[in-house]
C-alpha cells in the first residue's frame, strides 16, 4: 500500500475511510480507537463510549490523528500477543519503522492516554504526523493552544481538555485556524520518540504521563488480565478474543457491544445501528464464554453488570444500557456523510423494545456463576427477579434476539426455559428449583404446540414457519436434550437450507439468494459449530469452527456478518459476541461435549 499517495502531505486532506479489515483496535476499557493502515486513527470518542467522537474520519467527520512515513512504503501490523498494543509496521524506500500504539491500560474513565512510539528499525524514519480533533459532529474544534514546555502543547476542543506531549519538531496549524496540527519527525537509526495525547472531560494532571512508565504499566496490566487459554484448540485466537472482550468491558463491569456506530451491515439498505452500548445478551454470551475457559475476571464483571441491572429495573429490565448503567438515547442523525454504504447514526431505539429472550441469558449467565461458586447474595436475588420476570411476561410478544417486529418468538421462550433449568439445576435459591423447572417445562410445551413445524423443526414463531439460526441454542443451552428429534431435524434443516460452504445466516429475509439478502452471520456459524459438536460430529464441528475464525482481518477482529462473495467484512467493529462465541468454541471444542 503506497501511504505517500494516499495521504499526499497530510495538511491538505483526510485519510479516506478504508475497507474494515484493514483497521485494528486499542482500547483500555472505558474507550477504543480504530487505527487504520495509513497510520491514521479514524475512529475514538472521548471520553467513554458514547460520547462525541474526537476522531471520525471513519464516518466522514473531521477528526483524525495521523502518524506515517513520508517516504513510500508498505503496510503491515499486529498485536503484541496477549495485549492490545498493535504495531503499525511499514517498509520503505528508507527502511523499516513501526508506530506502536496503545491506550494507557486499565483506563480512567475521565482522561484517555493515547500512546504512540515511532521506532526506527532500519535506516532514518521520517515520520509526517497530523493532529486535527474535533467534537459535537464535528463542530467543535481546537482552540486555546498554548505551549505549556518543551514539546508540550495544550488546548481545548468542546468541553474537553487535551494535551499534546513529544512534538519536538515545528509544529504548524492550518489557515482555518489552526484546527490541524502537523509536524515532522525523524527518528535515527535503532532509536524512537514518543508521542502521548491526553483528553480528558476535566483538568489534566499538572504533569503529561512519563512515556516508558506508561509503557511498563500498560503492558504489566495487560499481561495481569488476560490468560494463556493453553487448553483451548486455538490458544492464540482464543487469547486475542478474551483481550478484545477485556478492552470493551469498562470499571462498571458493563461490556459495549461495539466500539463504532453506523457501519452498514449492507450498502445503502438503511440497516445501520450505534452498538456502543451494553446489550445484556452480549454480555451474557461474554461471561458464559469466559466460564467456560475457566476464566473468573470477565465472569465477575458481567454478572456484576447484569445483577444490578435485574435490580435496578425488575421485569422491565431493558435490552440494552450505557456503559454506566443509564438509558441508551434515541437514535439521531449527524450531518456526517457516514462510512461509504451506510449513514451518520448515533443513539438506539432499543430501550423502547421488549426482549424476553434476556431474562433467560441472564439465568444462564447467574447460573454459570453459580457453579463456578461466583454468585453472591445480590445475584442470587437477581435470579429470583430474572426468573419472576419470566413467569410474568413471558405471553406477551416480543422484539426477539434479532430485534424485529413483536411476535411470540420460539428462540426466546426457549432460551428462557434453557434459563430457568441451569438455575434449577443449582439449587440457588432454596425451594424454588422445582417451580422453576416447571415453568420451564411449559414453556417448552407451550412453544412446541405453536412453534413446531410439520416437518418436526423448530420454526421461528406460531405466525412463521421459517427457520432461524437462533433456534439452534435451544438444545446447546439446556431447553431440550441434543438428541431430542426436534433438535435433529431443526439443526439438519438448517444446515440445508440457511448455509453455505461452512457460512451460515440468520433467517431467509425474503426469495432472493441469501448472500444478496445480508452477509453471513459470524455468531450463526460459530453456533453451528458447537451444535455439531453436540451431535458428537467433531469434524464437522471444526470445519465450522475454522471456517468461521478465518473470517477476520489482518487485526484478528470480527465484524457482525461477512460478505462471502467479496469476503469483505459488514457491520460494525469488532462485534463483542463473535468474539465471545468464538472463545466458547475453543473452549468447548476442546473436549467432549459437557453439557449445556
Amino acid at each position: 500500500m503506497n501511504t505517500a499517495s494516499a495521504v499526499p502531505g497530510l495538511g491538505a486532506t483526510l485519510v479516506a475511510p478504508q475497507p474494515l479489515r484493514q483497521y485494528a483496535l486499542l482500547a483500555d476499557g472505558e474507550r477504543g480507537v480504530l487505527v487504520g493502515p495509513h497510520g491514521d486513527h479514524a475512529w475514538m470518542c472521548a471520553p467513554r463510549w458514547d460520547s462525541d467522537a474526537v476522531f471520525s474520519t471513519l464516518i466522514g467527520g473531521p477528526g483524525q490523528y495521523v502518524v506515517v512515513p513520508l517516504a513510500r512504503g508498505v503496510w503491515g501490523g499486529y498485536y503484541e500477543a496477549g495485549t492490545l498494543i498493535w504495531r503499525s509496521r511499514w517498509v520503505t524506500d528508507d527502511g523499516v519503522v513501526t508506530s506502536r500504539e496503545a491506550l494507557a491500560f486499565p483506563g480512567d474513565r475521565h482522561r484517555a492516554v493515547v500512546l504512540r512510539r515511532i521506532v526506527a528499525e532500519h535506516g532514518t524514519a521520517r515520520m509526517s504526523v497530523a493532529l486535527q480533533p474535533g467534537t459535537d459532529d464535528g463542530r467543535q474544534h481546537l482552540r486555546g493552544l498554548a505551549q505549556e514546555g518543551e514539546g508540550v502543547w495544550c488546548a481545548r476542543v468542546g468541553d474537553l481538555w487535551l494535551r499534546w506531549s513529544g512534538c519536538t519538531g515545528r509544529l504548524r496549524g492550518t489557515e482555518d485556524g489552526g484546527r490541524r496540527l502537523t509536524t515532522e519527525l525523524t527518528v535515527g537509526p535503532d532509536s524512537c520518540h514518543d508521542l502521548v495525547l491526553e483528553i480528558g472531560d476535566r483538568p489534566l494532571p499538572a504533569r503529561p504521563p512519563d512515556p516508558e512508565e506508561t509503557w511498563r504499566a500498560t503492558e504489566a496490566a495487560w499481561h495481569s488480565a488476560v490468560p494463556e487459554l493453553r487448553h483451548t484448540v486455538a490458544p492464540a485466537d482464543a487469547r486475542h478474543a478474551y483481550t478484545v472482550l477485556r478492552g470493551l468491558t469498562a470499571s462498571s463491569g458493563g461490556m459495549v457491544a461495539s466500539v463504532t456506530t453506523s457501519l452498514p451491515e449492507r450498502a445503502e439498505e438503511g440497516r445501520n445501528y450505534d452498538y456502543r452500548y451494553v446489550w445484556i445478551r452480549d454480555q451474557c454470551y461474554a461471561g458464559q464464554a469466559v466460564a467456560a475457559v475457566g476464566a473468573t475476571a470477565l465472569l465477575d464483571d458481567a454478572v456484576r453488570f447484569v445483577t444490578a441491572r435485574l435490580h435496578q429495573d425488575g421485569p422491565r429490565l431493558a435490552p440494552a444500557y450505557t456503559a454506566d448503567g443509564r438509558t441508551v438515547p434515541r437514535e439521531r442523525r449527524l450531518d456526517l456523510p457516514g462510512y461509504p454504504g451506510g449513514f451518520d447514526i448515533v443513539g438506539n431505539d432499543v430501550s423502547t423494545q421488549f426482549q424476553l429472550d434476556v431474562f433467560g441469558e441472564a439465568l444462564l449467565l447467574l447460573g454459570a456463576a453459580a457453579r463456578q461458586d461466583r454468585l453472591d447474595a445480590d445475584g442470587r436475588r437477581a435470579v429470583a427477579i430474572a426468573a419472576d420476570a419470566i413467569a410474568q411476561r413471558w405471553t406477551e410478544p416480543d422484539a426477539g434476539i434479532w430485534e424485529l417486529r413483536p411476535q411470540r418468538w420460539a428462540h426466546s421462550r426457549l432460551i428462557c426455559a434453557a434459563g430457568l433449568r441451569a438455575a434449577a439445576a443449582q439449587r440457588i435459591l432454596d425451594g424454588r428449583s422445582d417451580d422453576w423447572l416447571r415453568l420451564a417445562d411449559r414453556l417448552v410445551t407451550y412453544t412446541a404446540d405453536r412453534c413446531l413445524h410439520p416437518s418436526g423443526r423448530w420454526q421461528r414463531s406460531p405466525g412463521d414457519t421459517g427457520l432461524d439460526g437462533s433456534l439452534l441454542l435451544a438444545a446447546i443451552r439446556g431447553a431440550v436434550p441434543g438428541d431430542d428429534p426436534r433438535t435433529v431435524a431443526t439443526l439438519g434443516a438448517y444446515i440445508r437450507e440457511l448455509t453455505d460452504d461452512y457460512f451460515a445466516y440468520r433467517f431467509r429475509h425474503d426469495e432472493r439468494p441469501l448472500q444478496e439478502a445480508e452477509g453471513a452471520f459470524l455468531l450463526c456459524g460459530f453456533v453451528t459449530a458447537l451444535a455439531e459438536h453436540q451431535q458428537g460430529r467433531e469434524v464437522e464441528a471444526f470445519r465450522w469452527f475454522e471456517r468461521n475464525r478465518a473470517a477476520c482481518g489482518p487485526a484478528g477482529l470480527y465484524s457482525e456478518e461477512y460478505d462471502i462473495a467479496q469476503r469483505q467484512m459488514r457491520g460494525n467493529l469488532p462485534q463483542a459476541f463473535v468474539h465471545a462465541l468464538m472463545l466458547e468454541c475453543a473452549a468447548r471444542l476442546a473436549g467432549p461435549w459437557a453439557g449445556a
